[in-house]
């Protein structure tokens, strides 16, 4: 920390110069706590939307199950294909070695297969007409919640952001070398400082890669309505 002060004349130690440096890094630890605050709001703003579509997805498909039970046993491979989508999606974003999720071809929907399968029903009365009509409504609900899913799977969060918050912070660390004294407390205190903005960053790409890593969006939902389908 004192190898910038040691490498500069004395007169650029002045307490002039001091509070002019002072004032510089000031404004820019302002605007890093600004762009901080923004990238983190973003993240969990992501993060909470796709928890929040994964709710929505799972109320809709044991819906679905339940209105197809109602229609008829003529539902029963539709019933089938239901619960083989959502045992894959659950593989695919939640694997159970703990890997990354695999790539998903977006252009591959079990729901389109489904939804088409609603559609070939031959209802025989006015019950089974409106059951085929709610149960269509509800498939074109799911792919449309996919679509969206599928277009949020992606960083939030701009790379240039990142970098000019990470070059903002190393000038204001750096510029605490200029004139903090060498000793224990003050090494320790920057330690913290660092760690802390750090443990800050890390916490925005965590939130913003939702499916992997330490703050996954919970496969609980669809693991419950799963265990509830064809019941």
């Amino acid at each position: 920390m004192g190898l910038f002060r040691s490498v500069l004349p004395a007169e650029h130690l002045s307490s002039d110069t001091k509070d002019v440096v002072k004032l510089g890094i000031a404004l820019i630890a302002t605007m890093a706590a600004l762009v901080l605050s923004l990238l983190i709001a973003s993240a969990k703003t992501t993060y909470d939307t796709r928890r929040n579509q994964l709710l929505q997805v799972s109320a809709d498909i044991m819906l679905l199950d339940r209105v197809l039970a109602h229609y008829g046993t003529e539902t029963g491979d539709a019933r089938a294909l239901l619960r083989r989508s959502v045992d894959a999606a659950i593989e695919q974003f939640w694997p159970p070695n703990g890997a990354r999720p695999v790539t998903i071809d977006r252009r591959a929907s079990s729901i389109e297969a489904l939804y088409d399968q609603i559609q070939r029903l031959a209802p025989q009365s006015d019950l089974q007409r409106s059951m085929q009509n709610q149960a269509s409504t509800i498939a074109f609900d799911l792919g449309r919640t996919r679509v969206l899913l599928f277009e949020q799977l992606g960083s939030s969060i701009p790379v240039p952001f990142l970098v000019v918050l990470i070059f903002w912070l190393s000038i204001i660390f750096a510029s605490f070398g200029l004139f903090a004294p060498r000793n224990f407390t003050v090494i320790a205190t920057f330690f913290v400082c660092a760690l802390s903005v750090s443990g800050a960053v890390f916490l925005i790409l965590e939130l913003d890669q939702s499916f992997e890593g330490l703050l996954q969006v919970s496969s609980a939902p669809l693991r419950t309505a799963l265990a509830q389908l064809g019941q």
